[in-house]
């Protein structure tokens, strides 16, 4: 087998395999959503959706997590091109852009178990946190990818399997978008409705 051969069947693994991952994702993220659907009236005497979520803090953060997926997609142009000083320049703003997602929603959690609001206070409440905080570690997964993409790249440039890795992390920020736009639709703009 030829050497160019072996890399495209490498790259084809490698490629189903991340497409597998994505796949048991969702799965995970499916039966969280299933929970908060059958938990989301649990609120045990407490407080629901309606007076807890402060919708225009939330719009905030998911305009955020949303032009984060516009600049990763920018850096994988980037990559395709060859443009190693782009490439890193998008995934450093991606970097900020789901940073600033992410402290925003620990904000919110503080805040809420401040008030009093913490996970074993409901039903409702153990499956928001459970659901919010899983995409949450998602995105702090990927954030650790970012940096480990963007020291990669400076010191190998885009040789090699770099490009097939950056590849990978466009799709999983990608699906983590697609994750937060179905919380913020089920969790919160029903949850206040």
């Amino acid at each position: 087998m030829e050497l160019a051969e072996k890399t495209n069947h490498n790259i084809e693994k490698v490629t189903f395999g991340f497409w597998v991952y994505i796949m048991t994702d969702c799965v995970l993220f499916a039966s969280l959503f299933a929970t908060y659907a059958v938990l989301r009236n649990s609120t045990f005497g407490g407080k629901s959706g309606l007076e807890l979520f402060n919708m225009p803090y939330i719009l905030v953060e998911t305009m955020l997590l949303l032009t984060s997926s516009f600049t990763i997609g920018l850096g994988l142009l980037a990559a395709s091109r060859n443009a190693k000083k782009q490439l890193l320049g998008w995934l450093s703003l991606t970097f900020i852009l789901g940073l600033g997602f992410l402290v925003m929603e620990l904000a919110e959690f503080s805040k809420m178990i401040a008030e009093g609001n913490g996970f074993q206070r409901s039903g409702f409440l153990s499956s928001y946190f459970t659901l919010v905080g899983t995409h949450g570690l998602h995105i702090s997964a990927g954030l650790l990818w970012i940096i480990v993409m963007i020291f990669q790249v400076s010191r190998r440039g885009l040789k090699g399997s770099i490009r097939q890795k950056i590849a990978c992390l466009g799709l999983f920020w990608h699906f983590l978008d697609v994750i937060w736009i179905l919380i913020f639709s089920i969790v919160y703009l029903m949850g206040v409705s």
